[in-house]
Order: structure tokens, then sequence, then C-alpha cells
């Protein structure tokens, strides 16, 4: 009796085994096609990644991770200081910030969450000319292409139709004499030339008036094509037949306005390929083609970071691991895998990012017809990184630190914040790149073209995914980089959070500011844009502008130099408007306020040969550019912020070189205003008290000073993306094994940098948005009773 007992288990157990081998077999062919059997069961030996989630059963999460926080008494640990801030990690937040950021962002645990692996197919693969969106099934096509699976080729013209005396069509930048690419209206050489392949953008293919007088601009007059860039005349001016040697050689001549502007191409003249810039570099997961990441298999998204259930999970991103593997019942697994659950330990806020058309990002980075554009670096022969002065190409580093971050959740149910990247500093600087772009519609209003692509993007979102209406918005996060900021948001948007280097509240300047009619948002209808201010400071937030790292700024600690090192008193180098040579001729320009500066303290003779009304010679207030603008900028103890064109980039100058910004624009917020307490580290004036300003500045003693300088050491970091800076390090480092100057630079801060503040403020919002308060949820937060009564 005993022994057919024992016998009949033995048959069980090993029936029990077969399937349990079964299942992982199937598992392994689903998840791990490039690994094989022995490296699999080692991955997830050596990697703590049980494979089994079944027994991770909720049962009220949020009351179990309240019971085991410690107790915290945010007034008493953290008390306001007499400027009412809060300093936390290095930064003076306000008060009403400053003490829950203190004890609950600090003390804030992990939660488990479910993160969604998708595998749904698209139609014939997207016949390798676009990439498949596997959570949606959708094809994202590569420029010059579309249809459900990518199939139909598009004629993407070069130039608008002929007119009588343009025989070119009008103006626009994509404009061609030769051979047009109609997959990405871009202009090349062409067939019966020596380099058919070399680029001929824009002017370089039609004839060039010289200047009338001597230090005036070459025009370009764009109804007469110029016949010797083509031309075999080694007498004559050429491009197309330029032999690179002989022209470095100084052998032969060349048209001096052509030259190498398409990304993933080097040299005078193009001829070397080198790597184009994609958002993260495609992750390591794809190849980068002229901005458009064309994803490996089993990979997808806008830098190929999101796996599919075909993927192997010992590839799978960092913020994505470990996983534990919620694998089907065997009994019930379906022919085809299309989703697996992974739970992950996350800290909050978490937040979900739309896996947007490439209408809004990627086809916007494919084929930019300048390499500079709305990109924060590119690529020299050696593929080594250049970064670029390009103050928009915060949009793309905030975009990729967000993608890379352990913040991100694929699982949008568990999601606290939804980011919609729409990469408007693409659209706004290649509105003039191709008559497919359509400008032509919105009046050549950029404004127009702009609000026109959020409007659209938002009516994807509410078609394809379930999470807008479920708070109107209000938990979706958009970011509008350009000089006006979200002034020309359309209405539908506007309940969410706005990310913004320009925050007017419209309390005086009410009306658009800019003096570049493209950017004038005045004659866009209420009925497209509605009635909304340019920056709401209870739910919006500016972000600082994006800075070139600076390798001998950074070795020399311009930040930290002291008070008996600052010999000039204020200082500002920048356009101070018409009353300048080569001054901006608008007098809206700034909104006058550089021009009232001028007048008042100029130190450099305007046109007339006069100097400012209250001169002085440790006042600084000039358009000639510093021969070492940072070295300027940290031998002065205030120096001014103020417009430009919409916002400027002199706060960040500021406060990189550890000088004490004084910011004077009415009503116009700054980075951070409304969550740090800029009494601590700045000075802010009315725009009518310009004529007072030194009086006031002299006003303060040294202990005044050297506390504002002291808390501008404090937060310097904050207005860095040392993320991206790391994130590009980490990458030369994978692929090539170096290591830059500047990474060196970078890696031996470490300072909360603007990704880390953002996070920062959102587990703030998480918890005081007044919006939520009413909002039941059975989410684990991973906070303490207390921090969750604060909120």
């Amino acid at each position: 009796m005993l022994s057919n007992q024992k016998w009949r288990v033995s048959w069980s157990l090993i029936a029990t085994i077969a399937s349990v081998f079964a299942l992982f077999s199937v598992v392994h062919l689903f998840l791990f096609p490039l690994v094989s059997p022995f490296d699999y069961f080692r991955q997830v030996q050596t990697s703590c990644v049980p494979i089994n989630g079944s027994a991770l059963v909720k049962t009220d999460l949020a009351k179990e991770s309240q019971s085991r926080q410690p107790t915290i008494d945010l007034d008493r640990q953290f008390p306001a200081d007499l400027h009412n801030a809060v300093v936390y990690r290095g930064a003076p937040w306000k008060v009403e910030i400053g003490r829950w950021l203190s004890g609950c962002d600090s003390v804030a645990k992990e939660v488990d969450i479910v993160e969604i692996i998708s595998g749904n197919g698209c139609k014939n693969d997207c016949s390798g000319q676009g990439v498949c969106n596997r959570e949606l099934g959708q094809c994202w096509c590569f420029h010059g292409y579309s249809g459900e699976g990518c199939s139909e080729r598009l004629e993407l013209k070069c130039n608008y139709p002929t007119l009588p005396n343009l025989p070119h069509g009008r103006w626009v930048v994509s404009i061609c004499t030769a051979h047009c690419d109609t997959t990405r209206a871009m202009c090349f050489c062409g067939e019966g030339t020596k380099y058919p392949n070399r680029p001929l953008a824009e002017s370089c293919g039609f004839q060039i008036k010289l200047a009338s007088e001597p230090d005036g601009f070459k025009l370009t007059d764009w109804s007469k094509p110029d016949t010797d860039v083509f031309t075999t005349n080694g007498s004559k001016i050429g491009w197309c037949n330029v032999d690179p040697t002989e022209a470095y050689a100084h052998k032969v001549q060349f048209k001096e306005e052509c030259d190498c502007k398409y990304d993933g191409l080097w040299g005078r003249f193009c001829e070397v390929p080198v790597s184009s810039t994609c958002i993260n570099q495609c992750s390591g997961h794809g190849h980068c083609r002229g901005g458009f990441c064309q994803c490996n298999n089993g990979w997808y998204g806008i830098d190929c970071s999101v796996p599919s259930v075909v993927s192997s999970i010992g590839e799978w991103p960092q913020w994505l691991r470990p996983a534990q593997l919620d694998v089907p019942d065997s009994l019930h697994l379906p022919k085809k895998v299309t989703k697996l659950d992974a739970t992950v330990k996350k800290k909050r806020p978490l937040i979900y990012v739309y896996d947007l058309p490439p209408d809004y990002n990627n086809l916007l980075l494919e084929g930019r017809h300048f390499k500079f554009e709305c990109i924060n670096r590119i690529y020299d022969e050696n593929n080594a990184t250049l970064w670029t002065d390009q103050l928009y190409g915060s949009q793309v580093a905030f975009y990729e630190s967000l993608l890379a971050s352990p913040h991100r959740t694929l699982n949008g149910e568990e999601a606290d914040f939804f980011f919609v990247p729409v990469l408007d500093s693409c659209i706004i600087t290649r509105a003039d790149d191709a008559p497919h772009l359509s400008l032509e519609e919105h009046r050549g209003l950029r404004s127009s073209l702009t609000l026109d692509f959020y409007k659209k993007a938002y009516h994807h979102i509410g078609e394809q995914y379930p999470f807008w209406n479920r708070s109107s918005g209000r938990d979706h996060i958009w970011f509008f980089s350009w000089d006006e900021g979200a002034c020309y948001a359309p209405k539908e948007i506007w309940n969410s959070m706005m990310l913004v280097h320009w925050g007017n509240t419209n309390s005086k300047h009410n009306h658009s500011t800019t003096a570049y009619w493209g950017d004038n948002w005045d004659s866009i209808p209420s009925s497209q844009r509605g009635d909304h201010p340019c920056f709401d400071p209870r739910k919006d937030l500016v972000l600082p502008a994006w800075k070139r790292p600076d390798v001998e700024s950074l070795k020399s600690k311009l930040w930290a130099r002291p008070l008996e090192k600052r010999k000039t008193l204020f200082y500002f180098n920048g356009n101070l408007g018409p009353a300048y040579e080569r001054g901006r001729p608008e007098a809206t320009y700034s909104m006058g306020i550089r021009q009232k500066l001028a007048e008042e303290f100029g130190s450099s003779p305007n046109k007339e040969g006069k100097l400012g009304k209250q001169h002085a010679e440790d006042v600084i207030v000039t358009p000639l550019r510093s021969e070492n603008y940072h070295d300027a900028l940290a031998s002065s103890i205030f120096c001014g912020v103020f417009p430009g064109d919409g916002w400027s980039g002199r706060m960040e100058d500021s406060i990189l070189q550890g000088c004490i910004p004084v910011v004077i624009q009415d009503g116009i917020y700054l980075p951070y205003e409304n969550v740090l307490n800029y009494e601590s580290f700045a000075v802010r004036l009315r725009e009518d008290e310009i004529p007072n300003l030194i009086n006031i500045l002299r006003a303060f003693n040294k202990t005044e000073i050297e506390f504002k300088l002291g808390n501008v050491q404090k937060i310097w970091q904050r207005f860095l993306y040392r993320d991206s800076f790391m994130l590009e390090a980490e990458r030369q480092k994978t692929v090539y094994g170096r290591k830059a100057d500047w990474a060196d630079e970078f890696s031996q801060l470490f300072e909360d940098d603007v990704f880390a503040t953002v996070v920062q403020i959102l587990h703030h919002k998480l918890h005081h948005d007044p919006w939520r308060q009413n909002v039941t949820t059975n989410k684990d937060f991973g906070l303490s009773r207390e921090c969750l009564k604060e909120s």
C-alpha cells in the first residue's frame, strides 16, 4: 500500500517537472531568442530575476507601506529660516514645499509596480520602412513612407510650385536646383556630377549677389541657378565636382557658400560619414538613420528602449530590472504571447511616456536641413561628442533623461504623470524646411503651426489611450521650449502641466512679447488658443535653458569664486537694441528693458558716442562680447537677467558662474521660481526701478551678499542637465571605450541636477495638487502616514 502510494507520487512529480520544463521552454522561445538555454538559466540565477509572479498577491499595500514607514515631525525637523525657506539637499525651497520635500521625499520607499511588456504585431512588419509600436500594433514609418504597413511611398517635394519670376518656386529652406530626395525633401548634387550624393543645401545652388557696401551682406538670387556648382571646368568655382583632397590643398576653388549642413556627414565636402543624432542614440538596440531610430527586432519606442515579448530579458534597460515575470498558466498558454507582466520595484512618482507617431518627434529629427537644429549634440569625424550651444537643446536633454529614468513606467494604470513628447523645438526651427510642413496654411506663423501640432497630438492620445479623460489632462505634462513658452498652447490642453522657459503670467505683459512676427500669437483666434495666460505658477514649471558644458569653467570652479575676487559690482553683456551697432532694430525687443538699462548704465558708447547717464567704473553694461564671458561673470557680484526675444539664457549664465542674478521682468517667472525661494539667492526689481538699480545693489551689506552667494553655490547644479551629459558619457564608454574631459568633470558632481529637481517637484505635486485631493486611489505611495496626512 505504502509502496503504491509512493509510486503514484513519483509519477505526479515527474509530470509536474515535465510541465514546468515545457513552460520554461515556451517562455524561452518568446523571451530569450538570442540567449542559449544554459545562458538563460544562468541569467536567472545570477541576476536575481525570479520567474513566477503568481506569489505577488497584493492586499492593501498602501496601508502596509504606511505602517512600516518611520514617524516624521516635519515642523520640528525642518523649520523655516528667516527667509522663509527650508534647505533640502542644497536648495532653499519655499517653506510650503520645503518641509515636505525635506522629510517625505527623502524617506520615500520603493513599491512593487507591474510593468506591461507588449507584443502586438504590425502589418507586414512595417515593410522594413518603419518601427512597429508593439503596444498599439501600429507602424511608425520613416520619412517618405506611410500606410498601415509603411508600404506607400510619399513624394515630399523640395520646392514650391514654379512662378513666372521664380522658376524654382518661392523660397523654402529645401529649395533645390538639382536632385531632390523626395523621401526627405533634401537636395543633393545628383547624377551627372562627380559626387552625386554630396548635399546641395539651401543657397549653394543659386547665384549670389555681391554686397553693394564693403561690410554689407551677400544676397542669394533665388530665381537664378548657379550652374558653376555643377561644372567640371577646373578654372571655375565648383562644388559638386570638387575633389576634397585638391580643395584642402588649395589647388582648386569652390563656392564658399556651399558647406556641409546635413546630419550624419562631416568634412567641408560632407565626405566623411559619421553618427547621426538620435534620441538616446537608440539605446544600443537600433541604428540611427538621420535622426530616426531603426530598432532591432523585439524593440520599439523613439529610442528603441522599450522591449517587447520577443526581446531578451538580459538586455532589458536598467529601469525594468530586476524584474519578476508573471508567466501565463501552461494549461491556458495562448498560441502567441502578446503581453507579459513584469513586477519591478520603483519609487514614485511614476511617469508614463507616450510613444507618439513620428510626426511629432522622429520625422522632425530625421532629415534636418541643419544638423544643429533642436538637438544638443552632434558627432565629429571620430564620432566624438560635440555639444552644441543650441538653447533649445534642453527639450532633447530632458526627454532622454526621462526615457532612461527609473521613474518611467510602461503601465499607464500605475502612472502618476503622463509626458506627451511633442518636440516643438524641432517644429519651430524646421518650419521653413520644406513645403510638406505646411507653414503656408498658417499664414507664415510658426506659433500657429506649433499649436496645430500640439492639438493633433492631443487628439491622438485621446483616441488611442484611456488616460486623458480620467483627469481631464491634469496629470499630463507638455514641454514648450520656444521663446514665448506655452502662450500658444491649444485651449484643449491647458489643464495640463506646462514645462517652459518663459514664465509669463500675463499680469503685466498681457500680449505677445516677441519681436519676431512669425512667433507672434496675438492673431491666433481664441477658438484655437482660448483665453489662458502663458504660465500658471500653480501648475506649471519654468525649466533652465540648455547650456553647453564648459570644462574650463568647471575645472576653475568659477561658481565657487569668493566675494573678494569679484571686483565688478554689476555685469551685463548682451544685445542692447537699436541704439548700438548691430543691435536688434525692434523697439519691442526685450520689451524695452535692455534699452532702458543701457540708457542709464551703458559702459560702451552707443551710435551717438554716448555712455549711460549713470555710468560707473564697477558697472559693465555692454553689447561687446567679452573675450572670456564666463570669467567676466565669475568676477562680478551681481549679474543682469532680462528678457531677450522672450526668454534668454542669462539666468543660467549667472547661476552657473556663481553670480547673484538681478531679475528685471515684471510678472515673468524664472526657473523654479514658484518652488524655490528666490529672495535667498537673487534680487528681483520692478521694471520702473531700473534708474535706481545701482543704488539698490550698493545698499546690500557684505553679510547679505555672502548669504546670497552661498545660496547660489548650493543650487547651481540644479541648473545643469548633468544627467544628459552622463548618459552620453556612458554611451561613449560603451561603444568606443573612451571618456571625454567633460565626462571626467561631470562625473565628480553629485548634487541634484535639472532632472532630479523636476522629479522632486513632481513628487510634491503628486500629493499637493488640489485636484488630486478628492481622487480615491489604492496606489502604494511608499510614504509614512505623516507624509500622506501632510499632503
